[in-house]
């Protein structure tokens, strides 16, 4: 290349530089605007905007252009840590500083992690139906769905994401229920009729850490053998847990769900290294949901 080819290159691409740092910073401004002040002709400027910065999401309000509200800049660290939150993965690394996020984004960095999580449900199909629910909630709308087979109208509180499943925490006849998204239909926000929200549910879907909230709930006692308290210690796979007692043995807890296959299916699938202790019943129903499996095989 030239040096009057790399002068001119140069100048392109520090024009673009300086172009993308207004877009970033959310400026609006003209071709004519440009045009003083990088000292080039119109036609330049229009070919910056429309043919070497196309990839962008620019809008174009009469004369004045400027970048899409979501697009670039828009996100800063503060942004990412709520995100984070929101999402539930905050807890997932050892560190949420600005330095750390900032090795995450970076490609030559981020290559040290890798992080495999349990499989999510799709609601690509549901898109719709699930902005208008957020739209709801923000708005303090009354929405009405059906929902086995039943016509429902509730106000909603939040959308939950629990173990890879999403519900609707909403208030029906005044009480507090949750229903898994996927089999809610024909959903339709009442823009025209609003509610108030109830205190006592905010705080309840606030603190609660189990997906099916209720009004009452449940005690258990677990023992669990030593070859498997290490998982129950490091993860909260138990809402509410509290370590009665370890011994060589096993680990002894309590934890309080809202129903009883809520904990009925988290001892299957640690079988046969788990065991309900209390109340008795619980343990009952599993020793005769395992029998009559057996039978079948």
């Amino acid at each position: 290349m030239s040096s009057s080819a790399k002068e001119s290159h140069d100048k392109i691409a520090n024009r673009l530089a300086l172009i993308l740092t207004k877009f970033n910073g959310g400026e609006r401004f003209t071709v004519d605007d440009l045009v003083v002040e990088f000292n080039v002709n119109k036609r330049t400027i229009q070919r910056d905007l429309n043919e070497r910065l196309q990839f962008l999401p620019i809008v174009r309000e009469q004369d004045y252009y400027f970048l899409d509200s979501y697009a670039l800049g828009k996100l800063n660290f503060e942004d990412i840590k709520n995100f984070a939150v929101i999402s539930g993965i905050k807890s997932l690394y050892p560190s949420l500083n600005n330095g750390f996020i900032t090795d995450i984004l970076n490609s030559k960095i981020n290559k040290a992690y890798l992080v495999r999580n349990q499989s999510f449900e799709s609601l690509h199909h549901k898109t719709d139906e699930f902005e208008n629910v957020s739209a709801a909630i923000l708005h303090h709308w009354c929405i009405e769905f059906q929902y086995n087979e039943k016509q429902r109208e509730v106000n909603p509180y939040k959308l939950v994401s629990n173990n890879g499943i999403w519900y609707l925490a909403a208030d029906e006849d005044g009480v507090l229920k949750t229903y898994t998204f996927n089999k809610i239909s024909n959903l339709k926000a009442l823009e025209d009729k609003k509610f108030v929200p109830n205190d006592e549910f905010v705080k309840m879907i606030d603190k609660n850490e189990i997906n099916w909230f209720s009004q009452t709930t449940i005690e258990v006692t677990l023992a669990i053998d030593n070859s498997a308290k290490e998982y129950f210690l490091r993860k909260e796979v138990l809402p509410n847990k509290k370590i009665i007692e370890q011994t060589e043995d096993k680990l002894i807890l309590s934890t309080k769900v809202s129903y009883d296959d809520e904990i009925i299916n988290i001892v299957k699938y640690w079988l046969p290294y788990i065991k309900i202790t209390s109340p008795s019943y619980l343990q009952e129903k599993l020793n005769k949901t395992l029998q009559e499996y057996l039978k079948t095989t």
